[in-house]
Formats: structure tokens, sequence, C-alpha cells
């Protein structure tokens, strides 16, 4: 299959932005509901919920100081992440909200979880053992299952069936075990490299069977960008350059989550997927920043120490005036620009970015 060509990917980003940000405005849902399910990626505050000093939070300044109100909600960012231009994207007026604070809501469809919510814990990986004081991915998958039973019981197990086979059920992980795995061996051998990818894979594949055995039809998976990138690995690095060996084990497991899906998609009768792929979009825009509206995509906005990348985004940290020409936000995590662009992209792009079918095509098809 042919490749766009750089010269073709950078206006077509920029026409899929403007494209999607006016049916942003006026598109109906396209999907009853979303369910969000991964890490800090796709976290929009569950971790506020949870107790301890250990857990990773963004619930303080200066995050969320581009969010509407200018005020921290626990997304690691300076406003909305990519979960939310994608939940915008499909036609919802925001974004679902944390499961952990569904119990509080008023709204009566929200609190059945008839809109969907959003189980994503910051610090979390595919395997259980990635992370502390989060929720695991396994627990994230129980906690749906608590939710299936509320609206199995507020609508009647055949509706609740016809609603989530047509709901879209959204995956962001990978990057937090790699994290953990280079922290404890940052030279791993081929063949280590290969059994680890393996293993992520295989648990992978488990919490996929699992949400298709408690309903899901339509599964959404965003790969994990080249995080060797990011300005934390690079301020590891003597040179400021990219760690190879974490791109590279990025790269292995975006392989085999692939494969995983195609052969999920063929065993399991009624799954259809998409796989947005966020490592094409960060890798255009270091390609091509000005071209796309970026100025810097090696430092972070805030932080701290070499590249910004030393430290997270805190009161105290140093704090960029221009937000919106910076690829990250902090040491890890892109900007409210940088998802915004990977969410239309990945909503609405070509086969470079969402594959074998982009977000929109999964959502509409009534197959």
């Amino acid at each position: 299959m042919a490749t766009a060509s750089p010269a073709r990917i950078v206006p077509v980003l920029l026409a899929l932005a403007t494209l999607c940000a006016a049916a942003e405005a006026e598109a109906a849902a396209k999907v009853p509901a979303m369910y969000v399910f991964g890490d800090s990626t796709a976290d929009v505050g569950s971790n506020n919920y949870l107790p301890g000093s250990a857990v990773p939070r963004a619930n303080f300044p200066h995050n969320g100081v581009d969010f509407p109100t200018s005020r921290p909600t626990g997304r690691f960012s300076n406003g909305y992440n990519g979960i939310d231009f994608l939940a915008l994207n499909m036609g919802f007026k925001r974004s679902p909200p944390p499961f952990l604070s569904v119990a509080n809501r008023t709204n009566r469809q929200i609190a059945r979880g008839l809109l969907g919510a959003n189980f994503a814990s910051a610090g979390s990986g595919i395997l259980d053992t990635t992370g502390d004081s989060i929720v695991a991915m396994s627990k994230q998958v129980e906690q749906f299952a608590t939710l299936r039973c509320n609206i199995s019981a507020c609508i009647g197990k055949e509706a609740a069936d016809t609603v989530l086979s047509r709901s879209l059920f959204l995956i962001s992980t990978g990057g937090n075990d790699i994290f953990a795995f280079f922290s404890a061996n940052s030279t791993p051998t081929a063949a280590q490299k290969q059994m680890f990818t393996a293993n992520l894979v295989s648990q992978y594949k488990s919490h996929v069977k699992a949400l298709f055995g408690l309903g899901a039809r339509k599964l959404a998976v965003i790969d994990v960008p080249p995080i060797g990138c990011c300005p934390y690995p690079r301020s590891l690095h003597p040179l400021g350059a990219c760690i190879d060996v974490l791109n590279e084990l990025t790269r292995g497991l975006n392989k085999g989550v692939k494969d995983a899906m195609h052969g999920l998609s063929v065993s399991l009768g009624g799954l259809k997927y998409s796989i947005g792929s966020s490592h094409a979009v960060v890798q255009s825009i270091m390609k091509h920043p000005q071209r796309l509206g970026f100025k810097e995509v090696t430092t972070a906005c805030c932080g701290s120490g070499k590249f910004n990348g030393k430290s997270g985004c805190t009161p105290n940290a140093t704090l960029c005036d221009n937000r919106h020409e910076y690829l990250f936000w902090d040491l890890l995590h892109p900007t409210h620009a940088t998802s915004k662009l990977a969410a239309a992209a990945i909503y609405n792009g070509s086969l470079h970015f969402a594959a074998p079918v982009n977000f929109r095509q999964l959502a509409e098809d009534q197959c």
C-alpha cells in the first residue's frame, strides 16, 4: 500500500484540523456513548478521586491554564487532551466524565453511564504491575463491568447490549509499561525486548477480549507516540537526542497491537476497530513543525531543568507564553494544540493516521 509523502501530509493535517473544528459545533453524537480506558494520555480527572500522595496528579496549576475557566482538572495538559477533542469530533458536548465522579452527578443519563464514562488513570499501563496507587487496566475493565450492570438494570439487558454494541470503546495506553521496562534495564538484549513486547501484546489482547465479552464491538485504539523524543528522555541523553531504545520498543508494541487487533477482528465475530496513530502525528510535527504551526518540538512548555524535562508542571515550574507553538506541554505530554491536531487526523484522516478505517468511519459504521 502506498504511503502519502510528507509534502502531502502537512496540508492534509491542516485541512483536517479546520474541518473538524467546524464540525464540532454542529454535529450530533455519532455514537450513543464513549467509554475510555488507558493512562494519562486519556485521563480527564480519575486520579483526583484516588487517595494517597503517590498518585500521579495534575489537579494544580499550571495545568489547565487554557482550559475553560482556566482551572486544573486533572488533565496533563494546558487545556484539553486528545480524548476531549475526539469526543467533540464525535458530536458530544464534552468528554465523558471520570467513572469515579459519576456517582456525584445529577444528570440521570450521565449517572447511569448511558453517555459514557472515562476509566483512564494516569500512571497505569497494559500490565497491572505498571504504576503505583493508580487504577490498573484490569481494574478499569472491572469498573466498566459494574457500570454495565447498572445500565442493564436501568434499560434492560437487550437494550443495553444494543447501546453498547454501537458505542465507542477507546483505549490509549502502553507508554508507561515501556518506561518502566527501560527504567529497570536501559540496555536490553534483542531477546529481552522481544519477550517484553510479546507479553505486552498478549495482555493487551486479554483486555480487548474482556471488553468484547462485556458488549464492546467498536474498538478505537490510539497507539503510542515516539516517547523517546519527549523532553524527559531527551534530558537523560548526554547530547539531548531522542533515546532510541524507547522508540524501538514503541514501534515494536505498535506493530504487535496492530497485528493483534487484526487477528481479533477475524476471530471475534462482530468486532470492528480503528488504530489511530499518535505516533504518525507526532512524527509529522517533529519533521515539519513550522508548516504545522509549531516552533518548539524538543523543550516542554512547563517544567524545569534541561528541556524543561527534569520535573513535571507544578505551580513553581517555568511556564512558556506561546503555548500553542509547543509540541509538548510538560515532560511527557502534548499541549492542547498538539492534541487538537492529533484528534483531527485520527478522527477524519487518511490511512497514514488511522487504519483500517478512521475513527469517524468506525463510529458511523452501522453494520
